[in-house]
């Protein structure tokens, strides 16, 4: 069963594949064959087997049909039935079959090629039979200025068609029989090596030359045909032409026409070449053409080559060169030179310190006026009401150099330079370049203490050390903060080295302290001069006279107050009492301490009296208006002769125990008292006051007291003496006025009195010298004696 189904495939796949096709058969038939016809070709594969069906001959142009070929149908041959021409048809592709009635193939197609074999049946033809051009002069030997063009119609690449052209004869023979040479292959005509010198001397301006063209290549048999060449030499029009001069962006229709060249021979094309390239290009003719808008900046010259060549492409001569110059209009802005960022100069720079120079670079042709450059200062400008400006600018050079008003350092400018071609003329391009400059800061400030004086400080012997005794503020006019940097130091008054500073070198602050305990015995005062430096090194002038600071520090000595043995004192009397009656003796708790000298202090009614020394209070009158159980109460002033004074009220006991407030005391609201004194309050019943300052106006102070008790207030008039001490401790005054002793007044009195007198005196003689002269006058001339003669 699978043999079967085996079977029938392997059938249907052979009765599917179609016939092997046929090999082409390739035949040659000579040309004008002169043999018996028809002259059999080959012999066709035919089926042996006999079968029915005819042999059918088919091919190209219809050439069967007409009978030049057929099939001898018992041999089976393909025959030719006459002679074939080769320039008439040089191929046949012709298919035989072998078909039945109804037109179903039995065989074939058998392909067959014939092809005509050439046999040299054809003779050369010139192109013309007279050929005529033109030889100019100068043309170079070996050049060819004429191709003769021949024809042969036997089969191409055979020796058949294979031309030579040869020179059979030149007239006239002179100046050389060889003025031309013919290439053989090319049919090329040139002049000869021998022609090209002595062509400029030839008398004849014609030549004639015979030329022969043959095939069979270098074969001495074969056709052969000839023409005539009639060369007229000509003058030479290749000449050198003059440079050409374009302006850059000419508005004129391209392309636009800029010179002409000719070359007077014939058979000529004309090639340009430019140098760098460039938009030019020239016609058959020689015309020259620019083809686009020149720009000068991208190129200014062309170097321009034409050439004369022939249909090779092989130059006739040296070619001709032309200069074409692109002249110059002002179609760019001057450019400003690049950003070289921020320039710095220092400050306090002499004027005429260069900042820049500018050179703004105009692509414009140099050394003409559309490349002229100059400069002008835009920004800043000048200030008005002020000579001089902060800037100066070289219009020509574009050197920025600066003036003569100063700049301060941390300025930041902006530089405009205006920079204009046509050397500033009207109509010229500009652009402005913009420079930043930054005035650079140099340490030229020595600092400055704000205030150099320092009032009087006054400190008490017992002040801790670490106490701030003053803070002292210095500036620095520079504006870098290194510049700004300082250094402080005690330069004068601190030989104990009870003082020291404290500072921030960027602060501009310092503070001045107490490093150890002061001593008025040591030293009562103390005058500290403090100097402040830069840290950086100083350029230009030294430090001024507020670079130092003077402090005067007074040192206060830390005395016990005086004491009185009681803190108030009280006297019952009787409304009668009469005056200069004892009251009560107030004394010092220590009877060794200094002597107190008192005082009353509110004595308003006039009743009492203290003795300066013994401290003895009696009556001063008798109590009028006094009431039996009246309260009177004074304030005793006890003052230590060398430190201050004790103000003394009631004792604070029996105030209290009678529900009474202690008494309070203060300054009066005068800054210069608050300023000079000083009042510390002892107890609810005493005050101590003393000077505040080292030093005050030798005199008597009245310091005003404001005493507060039971919501009363009233202000006690303190009258102090200040004075001048000696060496024992005791005041020195003023002497008075000596009796008998003119005062200023009564002696002005007496100089005036004296200078009236005089000027009386004076009137009275010159009125007297007045009178006597005029009494002369008045005398006649015969009365006046002569002087006795001699």
């Amino acid at each position: 069963m699978v043999s079967a189904w085996l079977w029938l495939l392997c059938l249907s796949v052979t009765q599917a594949l179609p016939e092997t096709q046929l090999a082409e058969l390739y035949v040659e038939v000579p040309e004008n064959y002169g043999g018996n016809f028809p002259l059999y070709l080959t012999k066709l594969q035919l089926p042996r087997e006999k079968t029915e069906g005819q042999i059918v001959l088919s091919g190209n142009s219809g050439m069967a049909a007409e009978g030049l070929f057929a099939v001898d149908s018992e041999t089976g041959f393909l025959l030719v039935t006459r002679a074939l021409d080769r320039e008439e048809q040089a191929e046949y592709r012709l298919q035989v079959t072998l078909e039945t009635e109804d037109g179903r193939v039995l065989w074939g197609p058998q392909p067959v090629f014939v092809h005509v074999k050439d046999e040299n049946d054809q003779v050369p033809h010139f192109s013309q039979a007279i050929y005529r051009v033109q030889l100019s002069q100068g043309t170079r030997p070996g050049i060819p200025f004429l191709f003769l063009e021949a024809s042969d119609r036997d089969e191409p690449g055979t020796a058949n068609s294979d031309l030579r052209f040869h020179i059979l004869n030149q007239a006239p023979a002179q100046p050389s029989p060889d003025m031309f040479q013919l290439e053989p292959r090319l049919g090329a005509l040139a002049l000869s090596p021998e022609g090209s010198t002595s062509l400029d001397q030839a008398l004849e301006e014609t030549y004639q030359l015979l030329v022969q063209v043959k095939d069979m290549g270098d074969q001495a048999s074969g056709h052969q045909a000839t023409a005539t060449i009639d060369v007229s030499v000509v003058e030479s029009t290749w000449v050198p032409l003059d440079p050409v001069h374009l302006a850059e962006n000419l508005k004129v229709p391209h392309p636009h026409h800029i010179a002409q060249v000719h070359w007077s021979g014939g058979n000529v094309h004309y090639h340009l070449e430019s140098q760098p390239p460039g938009p030019f290009d020239v016609d058959a003719e020689g015309k020259l053409y620019v083809t686009r808008e020149l720009d000068r900046e991208a190129q200014a010259e062309y170097l321009l080559q034409v050439r004369a060549q022939n249909t090779r492409g092989e130059d006739y001569t040296e070619p001709l060169e032309l200069q074409v110059v692109v002249t110059d209009e002002n179609d760019n802005v001057p450019i400003c030179p690049p950003s070289g960022g921020l320039i710095r100069i220092p400050e306090l720079s002499p004027p005429g310190t260069q900042v820049i120079r500018l050179l703004a670079e105009d692509m414009d042709a140099p050394g003409s006026p559309n490349s002229h450059v100059v400069y002008r200062l835009l920004s800043p400008e000048p200030e008005e009401g002020k000579e001089g400006s902060a800037f100066e600018l070289d219009s020509t050079l574009g050197i920025v150099t600066l003036g003569t008003l100063p700049l301060r350092a941390g300025q930041n400018i902006q530089l405009q330079v205006l920079a204009v071609d046509l050397g500033g003329a009207e109509g010229g391009l500009s652009s402005t370049c913009e420079v930043p400059v930054m005035i650079t800061d140099i340490n030229d400030h020595a600092p400055e203490f704000k205030t150099s004086q320092i009032e009087p400080i006054s400190l008490r012997e017992d002040t801790e050390p670490g106490t701030v005794v003053a803070t002292l503020i210095a500036t620095d006019d520079d504006f870098e903060p290194a510049y700004q940097s300082m250094d402080f130091a005690i330069e004068e008054g601190n030989m104990y080295g009870n003082f020291g500073l404290d500072w921030n070198p960027y602060s501009g602050s310092v503070q001045l302290r107490l490093l150890r305990n002061l001593s008025y015995e040591a030293a009562p005062s103390h005058k500290l001069v403090v100097v402040v430096r830069n840290v950086a090194e100083l350029v230009g002038p030294g430090p001024g006279p507020r670079a130092t600071a003077t402090v005067t520090v007074l040192v206060e000595r830390v005395v016990p107050s005086p004491k009185l043995d009681q803190e108030s004192y009280e006297a019952s009397v009787p409304v009668s009492t009469p005056a200069g009656s004892l009251l009560l003796t107030i004394q010092p708790s220590d009877p060794m301490s200094s002597p107190l000298r008192f005082s009353l202090v509110n004595d308003s009614e006039g009743w009492l009296c203290i003795n300066e020394f013994s401290g003895e209070v009696h009556t001063a009158q008798p109590l009028q208006g006094a009431r039996p159980g009246d309260m009177y109460t004074v304030l005793v002033e006890a003052q230590d002769a060398n430190h201050g004074v004790v103000v003394s009220g009631p004792s604070e006991d029996p105030d209290q125990a009678s529900g009474h407030s202690p008494y309070s005391f203060a300054l009066g609201p005068n800054p210069t008292v608050q300023r000079d004194w000083r009042l510390q309050a002892l107890n609810g019943s005493h005050a101590y006051l003393t000077l505040a300052l080292h030093w005050v106006e030798p005199r008597e102070h009245v310091v005003p007291v404001v005493v507060s008790h039971n919501g009363r207030m009233w202000q006690l008039p303190v009258r102090v003496i200040v004075c001048r001490c000696n060496v024992e401790g005791q005041c020195m005054r003023k002497v008075g006025r000596m009796k008998g002793m003119p005062t200023k007044l009564s002696a002005v009195g007496i100089l005036v009195g004296t200078l009236i007198a005089i000027g009386i005196f004076l009137i009275l003689i010159f009125t007297h010298l007045t009178l006597a002269r005029k009494k002369d006058l008045d005398q006649p001339v015969e009365s006046v004696p002569l002087k006795a003669a001699v």
